[in-house]
């Protein structure tokens, strides 16, 4: 029987474990398919309670590839001070929620907190409009670089820029560097 102890290189295999972890996600229609659901598997893998919270709880809502996803409780119900980070996935859905004061207090609660705070692709445009971006250095899709850089941000073109407590990537390829930094921050307990 092969386990993971007796694997070839076992030795250098550090998983990382968020157990006793709570992480908050948004999901909204047209949310980015694999940005919500890789990085949503990979937490709970570690071992984290992901909460999906959307404009209405029990919600069903599409992905840009039409995968659905329920949302677990409503943006309006959710206290900063419940989680231990917050995962902001893209596509389409970031340019309607972020419309929504709830959403924008969040995200402002969680950057004055210092709590790691993960957008990727779209998902920028939360941070944007919440005003928590100057100064930072990211990075995002190409097609919200004007976005980043007029609300202060300093633009990289990377696969993932972490910058204190934000962790950014520009696109779905660019996923396992984007959940590596994003779980080894919340491990920190950064």
């Amino acid at each position: 029987m092969t386990t993971l102890s007796n694997l070839p290189n076992s030795a250098h295999v550090s998983p990382v474990t968020l157990s006793n972890k709570r992480i908050l996600a948004f999901v909204g229609d047209i949310y980015e398919d694999l940005e919500l659901w890789y990085p949503k598997l990979r937490l709970i893998e570690a071992g984290a309670e992901v909460v999906v919270a959307g404009p209405a709880a029990g919600q069903t809502y599409s992905g840009k590839l039409g995968y659905p996803c329920i949302s677990d409780t409503a943006i309006a119900d959710m206290r900063e001070s419940d989680f231990d980070a917050l995962l902001v996935p893209g596509g389409f859905m970031p340019d309607k929620l972020r419309r929504d004061p709830d959403v924008l207090r969040l995200v402002r609660e969680f950057d004055a907190s210092q709590k790691p705070i993960a957008a990727i692709c779209h998902g920028g445009w939360i941070p944007i409009s919440a005003g928590v971006y100057r100064g930072v250095r990211v990075t995002g899709s190409p097609g919200i670089k004007d976005d980043l850089v007029n609300a202060g941000a300093i633009f990289e073109d990377a696969a993932v820029v972490v910058d204190r407590h934000h962790v950014s990537s520009r696109r779905p390829d660019d996923l396992p560097d984007f959940c590596r930094q994003f779980l080894a921050l919340i491990a920190a307990g950064r």
